[in-house]
């Protein structure tokens, strides 16, 4: 690592480079070529516009005679490939056909036959990512591969090695290099994508399964999930030559001072492990923690998304789940009852009122005949009878304000039909006149006093 910083070094390589750019490059047959390939290419840019319009067509026309659905997502596929590669396509060919006119007519020619092979290495490895259907996966395995494949046409592979390879520093017994490094990277990579293809094909397998609840899915998915990561980066490190006794005082270490850093990200974790545990919340619930209320969508290692009426999508941290009191609407039964306060006139027909609010009651479609609805009186108050409805719904998940909304609505309206008086409070103060004629004077005999009724 220190030969970057050793200025003898850096002049070495700079004279060698010159060196090659004299002896290989800036020649008038390497330009000559050099102007070919860029000629080329400039006139495959010109003429992909063109083209694609018309390579879509084809994939439409082709696709309207498809006899499956899935012959025509692979016809949609390959039409989307082949719009996407037009421009190397346009360009190989125009690159190959310059390289045989070269060929045939004895000029040199070989930077257009290393560009040929080059953009057929590229337009291969393109095609064959388009399988992956992660666009990031699927980028840096072009890339990857391309590289790879790029020194290897051009010779460098073994010079690239080995430069990289002198790019390194000891610790200890350990021995780092930019290679270990990128062999590291690319190991870590392909592990990790093998590790989530894996996972998903387990949570696929456990979702179909029909005894088993949704918060031991989830729980073995994750759990699942965290043992073969860990495979992956143990796997990783393995295959590089690093030698994890080495690194396990360091790494206790760094997780002692990681550990006090990351408590609460850890006391997370292990909260969402109770909770997927336990059973006491599980997607789909409809629960009331704090001020939220909404079902949970997903239960995540960190949070649990929790979506309220109003769309607004809430990440609430499990820890919190663990240590607050939270209502579960949906826990053992998803049978709600809810209680609606109501007040009518003293002069009102009691029996005939709290048969009109049940008349209400049983309008609502929402609302379960059985348990069936009851109203009740539960006192007498200063301005009314104090009435108390209670009704049972089994959906709480899709809403409760809207059905307190709807029953009181209702209930209004009934109570207009049938003379029903909702009383409200009046205050009523009289003063009486003392002292001179003519004056008012507020003095203690103020009378203050308060009627029911509308």
């Amino acid at each position: 690592m220190g030969k970057l910083f050793d200025p003898q070094y850096i002049e070495t390589q700079l004279i060698a480079l010159t060196e090659v750019l004299l002896s290989e490059v800036f020649i008038l047959s390497s330009l000559s070529q050099l102007i070919i390939i860029v000629g080329a290419f400039m006139a495959a840019w010109i003429a992909r516009p063109i083209i694609t319009p018309w390579i879509t067509k084809l994939g439409e026309w082709i696709a309207d005679f498809s006899e499956s659905k899935e012959a025509e997502f692979w016809v949609s596929k390959l039409s989307e490939a082949a719009v996407l590669m037009a421009l190397p396509f346009i360009w190989i060919l125009l690159q190959w056909v310059s390289s045989l006119v070269a060929e045939y007519a004895g000029w040199p020619h070989h930077l257009l036959t290393v560009t040929v092979s080059l953009i057929t290495a590229w337009i291969i490895i393109r095609l064959t990512a388009t399988l992956i259907r992660d666009k990031s996966w699927s980028k840096l395995i072009s890339i990857t591969a391309w590289t790879i494949a790029a020194l290897n046409i051009l010779g460098l592979m073994e010079k690239t090695v080995a430069f990289l390879d002198s790019l390194a520093m000891d610790m200890g017994e350990l021995h780092i290099s930019a290679l270990t490094i990128i062999k590291g990277m690319m190991a870590l990579a392909v592990l990790l994508w093998l590790a989530r293809m894996a996972s998903r094909m387990l949570e696929k397998r456990v979702s179909k399964l029909p005894n088993m609840t949704p918060s031991v899915q989830v729980l073995l998915t994750k759990l699942f999930k965290i043992f073969v990561i860990t495979i992956a980066i143990v796997a990783a490190m393995n295959s590089v030559g690093i030698d994890l006794t080495g690194l396990a005082v360091f790494s206790g270490a760094v997780g002692v001072g990681i550990g006090f850093g990351l408590q609460k990200v850890f006391a997370n974790l292990i909260s969402g492990l109770l909770i997927l545990a336990d059973k006491s919340i599980k997607p789909g619930d409809v629960i009331e923690v704090a001020d939220t209320y909404g079902w949970v969508n997903t239960l995540g290692g960190r949070y649990a998304s929790v979506v309220t009426r109003d769309g607004v999508e809430h990440l609430i941290p499990n820890e919190e789940l663990i240590n607050q009191r939270v209502a579960n609407w949906t826990f053992n039964d998803s049978e709600i009852r809810i209680k609606l306060a109501i007040g009518v006139s003293y002069s009102s027909d009691l029996p005939h009122a709290i048969e009109t609010c049940l008349k209400a009651a049983r309008t609502e479609g929402r609302i379960l005949a059985s348990p069936e609805p009851a109203c009740l009186v539960k006192a007498f108050g200063d301005s009314s009878i104090d009435l108390e409805l209670r009704i049972w719904i089994r959906d709480p998940q899709n809403g409760i304000s809207n059905i307190k909304s709807a029953v009181y609505l209702r209930i209004w309206q009934l109570f207009k039909e049938e003379g029903i008086d909702i009383p409200f409070p009046q205050r009523v103060i009289h003063i009486e006149p003392s002292g001179a004629e003519g004056q008012r004077n507020i003095t203690p005999n103020e009378v203050n006093t308060v009627t029911s009724g509308t």
